[in-house]
Formats: structure tokens, sequence, C-alpha cells
């Protein structure tokens, strides 16, 4: 299992290397690799990289709110439903590889350049949301979700590439 960084300053790192050696691991398969998943009822590689999109998309504003409101509201998102109106299946994979590998690099350095007093920032988790990362709390700050966004973009890559697994 992947652990989430113990630092910021870690998870910058880990991020930061893992943006520089996925990139050309993603770009060496063809089509039949993206488009086949590891288990039938999983996704594809091209739809991990879809959702990871996603997940960047909903974590940027978040990454910006909490640091202009020292009590966000946390929004959370129905992945699968993401998944299917966007249909990343039929998707460009080198478009789709573009898409996260620049939008990622954007976050970085958000995440590089984040007003350290808003690391502190408390996100008031919604009741009755699941979520695997916080269940069972009610408040997360905002340097956790930097550092817990980094894990989880190791763990889906890790489903496409095993060795990334820490």
């Amino acid at each position: 299992m992947i652990e989430i960084p113990a630092t910021l300053s870690q998870a910058l790192e880990r991020f930061e290397t893992l943006l520089e050696q996925a990139l050309p691991r993603l770009e060496a398969m063809n089509e039949v690799q993206v488009e086949t998943p590891r288990e039938p009822g999983k996704w594809t590689p091209k739809q991990i990289v879809g959702h990871l999109i996603d997940s960047a998309a909903n974590n940027h504003q978040r990454f910006v709110r909490g640091q202009l409101e020292p009590q966000p509201t946390y929004t959370s998102y129905n992945q699968n439903a993401w998944m299917d109106l966007q249909n990343y299946a039929a998707r460009d994979w080198n478009e789709l590889l573009t898409l996260w590998h620049t939008y990622n690099r954007h976050l970085l350095h958000l995440m590089k350049t984040v007003r350290i007093e808003a690391l502190e920032h408390v996100f008031q988790m919604p009741v009755g949301v699941p979520n695997a990362k916080t269940d069972g709390v009610s408040a997360v700050t905002l340097e956790f979700l930097m550092r817990d966004y980094v894990r989880h973009c190791e763990h889906h890559l890790a489903q496409i590439f095993p060795t990334l697994e820490r």
C-alpha cells in the first residue's frame, strides 16, 4: 500500500519524480495496452489517466479555495459518473497524456508556491459522503489534501505500472 508522504516537501519531491518518470512509460504504451483493463471490470490505463485528470480538476479548485478560505467545505465528486460522461475510452491517448501531464505540472507549481499560512486551513468533510481516505474524519487540512493527492496519483499509476508501488 502506498503511504501518504509525511511532509509536504516529501510530497513535492515524490510528485515531481512521479510526473517525470511516468510520462515516458505511459507514452511508450501501445493502443492495445492502453485499452485493456488489468482485470475484467476494472478501468483501462486510458480510463485511469482520465480519472487522474478529473482528480486534478477537483483538487485544483480545492487547493485554490483552501488558500482563499480558512474553512472551505470539501467537495466530492462521483468518479464513475465523471468517467461515463467524458468517455475517456474514446479519447486519443497522446491528447490525454498531454492534458494529464500539463495539468499536474501546474498543480505541482501551485503546491510549491502555496501560502504557508494556508496549509493549516481546515476543510470540513460533509457528513455521509463516503470517502476512503477520510472515513470517520470530520476535517482535514489543505496540507493533508496536497500530500494525499500525491499518494492518490501514485496509487493509480501503480495500477498501470505495478513497479511504481512503494
